[in-house]
């Protein structure tokens, strides 16, 4: 006849007594989880691991240093027997028995009324997981449908929506440099639960085709401005979803407060009273060198990186960098949005000081699988642009980082 599955139940642990036995590796495990569920936790061990003493020095738990003792259980509402004593294992698990106190065993499952189960945590969410079949117990196979699903729900391939908790607002995530991996935890699962996403051209595109039939996917370079600029019709996009009631995702590549406008768009929400959330993502400035084998520090070379937007040419009036004293530095100078003045960023830095065969790296469609390397220097960029038909998105990357390789050798133009 087949045993029967244990029954699932959550312990509300808070100030009441809980003694453990063996101040070990199990112990070391399952002690934080019962002190975060606030129990009044008894340990019960002449010996510990240094991160066990540490909770006792802490105040975390009372530690007792002695063997276990008849009696110990007694006022007990859980116990954790985990002693390397087979013996007194079986006879603190009879005392359990005699008490009615809920019991695990770390030596014999079987001998136990309770089980632990493999648990892990997603937003407010404790998945445990217990094996049903007594002769199939696997604890490591338990253990990786634990890890599976709490990896769903963390990067949203696992869709779990809310819908008594959920709030209607926006959240500003970026999406970094355009690989849908490279997106962050929670920026993905943000993604899986919006009714409504505005997305840029730069933003993980691959991750769209991932999302439910239902979500409003809006491109928002095809947003009728009208009578508005392009920036405000996208404030004014994010409004009216928020308002009627929809989760808004306003997806970004890189980080949303990198050249991103993110904070112009907070503060349109923050007028429209409209509540906001910012998801960082990781930028492209430091990302994609990195993804082409670029650091933008790098010890004895760089001590420094400078991230400049090059969309503004150097002699136009708008332009609020300061070209004459990124040229004295001796570090990184990162381009965005550089890619058709290069030429006039090139010559501007030479005119004041910086060399002209000072490396240059300009690396296309970074982290995708379109991405491409090409090596110049500020004399021969604008040329290098031009003949390998360069085209944006593109980082550049400008300085003697630009030949520090991994092997150690040169790198080499394309």
């Amino acid at each position: 006849m087949a045993e029967n599955p244990a029954y699932p139940v959550g312990l509300r642990l808070t100030g009441r007594r809980v003694v453990v036995l063996g101040g070990g590796q199990v112990a070391q495990r399952r002690l934080p989880a019962l002190i975060a569920a606030g129990a009044d936790v008894h340990l019960v061990s002449p010996e510990a691991t240094p991160s066990v003493e540490a909770m006792a020095d802490a105040g975390e738990i009372t530690w007792h240093r002695r063997r276990y003792e008849d009696g110990d259980l007694a006022e007990a509402w859980y116990a954790l027997i985990a002693t390397s004593d087979a013996e007194a294992n079986t006879v603190a698990s009879a005392e359990a028995e005699r008490h009615r106190v809920w019991c695990v065993r770390s030596d014999n499952a079987d001998a136990a009324t309770a089980w632990t189960p493999a648990t892990g945590r997603s937003e407010g969410v404790t998945i445990a997981v217990l094996t049903t079949d007594a002769q199939g117990r696997d604890p490591r196979h338990t253990a990786a449908i634990r890890d599976a699903v709490v990896e769903g729900l963390r990067d949203g391939t696992l869709v779990a929506p809310h819908h008594r908790t959920r709030t209607p607002g926006v959240a500003l995530v970026g999406g970094g440099p355009g690989d849908p991996d490279l997106i962050t935890v929670r920026g993905r699962r943000l993604l899986a639960e919006a009714d409504v996403v505005i997305a840029d051209r730069l933003g993980p595109r691959d991750l769209l085709a991932e999302l439910p039939a239902h979500v409003e996917v809006i491109d928002a370079a095809k947003i009728p401005y009208g009578r508005y600029m392009a920036q405000e019709a996208i404030n004014n996009a994010l409004i009216e979803h928020a308002k009627a009631g929809k989760s808004v995702v306003r997806l970004k590549g890189g980080d949303p407060f990198v050249f991103g406008r993110g904070m112009e768009e907070a503060q349109a929400l923050v007028e429209a009273g409209i509540p906001y959330t910012v998801v960082p993502g990781i930028s492209s400035s430091i990302s994609v060198p990195g993804a082409a084998g670029i650091p933008v520090t790098h010890r004895g070379v760089a001590h420094e990186f400078t991230v400049v937007s090059g969309h503004v040419a150097p002699d136009d009036e708008r332009s609020l960098v300061d070209w004459a004293a990124l040229a004295k530095l001796r570090g990184t100078l990162v381009v965005l949005m550089g890619v058709d003045k290069i030429g006039k960023i090139a010559e501007t830095l030479v005119a004041h000081g910086k060399p002209a065969d000072t490396p240059v790296a300009l690396v296309q469609e970074g982290t995708t699988a379109a991405q491409r390397r090409v090596d110049a220097t500020l004399a021969t960029v604008a040329e290098t642009v031009r003949t390998h038909e360069v085209k944006p998105p593109a980082v550049i990357v400008i300085g003697e980082v630009v030949n520090v390789s991994a092997d150690g050798t040169t790198a080499g133009v394309e």
